[in-house]
């Protein structure tokens, strides 16, 4: 379901491009220091703008650092580290192997049980300092499967649950940003999820699979009302986000969520279209 809150790099400034890319590396190297080298290939872009949100917000100071990786092999590459890059770092933990079990426990797809097993330890001592987050994956998980088995038509509800999941998440600490914050992730999070269900649809059509966009996917009205419900929860997203004073790295974030959170859909739009013409 994750992958979606990405830069749009064709509009982002190099010098910006490199600092989104610096905090990214800055997260797996924290993965690497506090969970080992394999948790590294958890790592998604959803927690870099995360990362970078909370330093903006918080204003953070930043560890400049270089770091070998076997994705730059031969020369060290620039990291930026701090406490909410751990945090994400943390966070992506917590999310992964969740979703992994899940996989195992759904479908029984025994990679993602192997997965698990090896971030089990570092899952357990991340999970201790996190009772909060790890209590809201947990219940969102349990009422997901719920109303996938009801099979509800409501878009909103199970969208809501994963707002609700991404706005305990992105509360790092109870203070007076947190309810601006838990507006971010919740509007993300329902963001995150209907797009995850729009790419979803010719697959879910054909297998069968819970999806809320499926009832409305046969009628004239479709795409302009599924891409109507998309940019609500963007610009609440981004109403959310514009209320809190963030100065230091705002063209990134702002990025990501004007024109990033689009990439996938605008990928999405321009296939339809070219098999619209070529079925022509």
């Amino acid at each position: 379901m994750f992958g979606y809150i990405t830069v749009d790099r064709e509009e982002l400034k190099i010098k910006d491009f490199d600092r989104y890319r610096a905090y990214y590396c800055g997260i797996c190297q924290d993965l690497k220091e506090s969970c080992g080298q394999l948790s590294r290939m958890t790592l998604t872009y959803d927690m870099t703008f995360l990362a970078i949100l909370l330093t903006g917000l918080y204003e953070g100071h930043d560890n400049h650092e270089l770091h070998y990786c076997a994705a730059h092999l031969g020369q060290k590459h620039p990291c930026l580290r701090n406490r909410y890059t751990a945090y994400a770092a943390d966070m992506n933990v917590l999310l992964v192997y969740h979703n992994l079990m899940d996989d195992w426990e759904d479908e029984r797809k025994r990679a993602s049980y192997a997965a698990a097993r090896l971030l089990r330890k570092a899952y357990l001592k991340t999970a201790a300092r996190y009772p909060r987050q790890v209590k809201a994956i947990r219940h969102y998980l349990k009422d997901l499967h719920r109303t996938e088995e009801q099979r509800a038509e409501d878009i909103d509800l199970a969208a809501g649950l994963t707002g609700q999941l991404m706005a305990e998440i992105y509360m790092m600490e109870e203070d007076i940003w947190s309810e601006d914050l838990r507006k971010v992730g919740f509007y993300l999070g329902k963001f995150i999820y209907l797009m995850d269900a729009y790419e979803d649809v010719p697959k879910d059509r054909e297998t069968g699979n819970y999806n809320p966009f499926l009832p409305m996917s046969e009628r004239d009205d479709y795409e302009e009302t599924a891409s109507k419900i998309l940019t609500m929860m963007a610009a609440d997203a981004a109403r959310a986000f514009e209320k809190l004073p963030i100065l230091e790295n705002v063209d990134i974030l702002r990025n990501i969520l004007y024109a990033g959170i689009w990439t996938k859909y605008k990928i999405l739009k321009t296939k339809k279209e070219c098999k619209h013409e070529e079925n022509k």
